[in-house]
């Protein structure tokens, strides 16, 4: 039997991380266990940080989603879960092999907008997102990952809303240690006038990684 975790739209089945399935297809060769999609956290960095124990969790049913670096659509079908119905998930992915399986799994979700585009220019798929939006979650590998995020908090971000930013540190600088990268990423986050809510490291599930959960003043 599925057990209600202490964030919304999440569940345990047998101890592992599960959200109620959207759509009756797998994904990513995930079990599907009497209606629940069991959630791999060595697959998905945002359910790496759920076992990590956050104070809260900035996603809910309901909610609006702006998803920078869908890829193949693992997390965003997760997230299209949580947020059932009621909520919308804009997938901006830029690979085209990526994509093209990004396309299939959002024609199984009506709650998934696909959306090819570079995250790096959020006013070139501005008109593809339905206005501001509850939270903007971010997993790339770009050297300029805060600045990337900033541009789209900027852009779609509805006051008071939040953000979650995967920090992949060695695709930033190999040449530094991942705790210097955390520190400048922190201080472009706290330059920009974010309240930084959360922040920790993803091990033992992903190495080099830290999540940053932040909301806007």
């Amino acid at each position: 039997m599925a057990k209600e975790h202490k964030f919304s739209g999440v569940f345990t089945i047998d101890g592992k991380l599960a959200t109620k399935a959207f759509s009756k297809k797998r994904v990513y060769g995930e079990k599907i266990v009497h209606g629940y999609r069991v959630w791999d956290p060595r697959r998905s960095k945002l359910a790496a940080y759920i076992l990590k124990n956050p104070p809260s969790l900035p996603l809910r049913p309901g909610d609006t989603v702006l998803y920078l670096g869908a890829s193949t659509g693992t997390t965003p079908s997760h997230v299209s879960d949580i947020v059932g119905k009621e909520g919308a998930v804009f997938c901006v992915e830029f690979a085209q092999r990526m994509m093209r399986e990004l396309m299939d799994v959002c024609e199984e979700r009506e709650n998934m907008v696909p959306i090819f585009a570079d995250a790096n220019k959020p006013s070139s798929y501005e008109d593809q997102v339905m206005g501001k939006v509850d939270l903007i979650y971010q997993d790339l590998a770009q050297r300029n990952q805060a600045e990337i995020f900033i541009k789209n908090l900027r852009h779609f971000l509805k006051p008071k809303a939040h953000g979650l930013l995967m920090v992949k540190a060695r695709s930033v600088d190999v040449t530094k240690k991942p705790s210097q990268i955390y520190s400048q990423v922190e201080k472009e986050l706290l330059k920009e006038g974010l309240d930084i809510l959360d922040k920790r490291t993803l091990g033992p599930y992903e190495l080099d990684h830290m999540a940053f959960a932040v909301q806007a003043r």
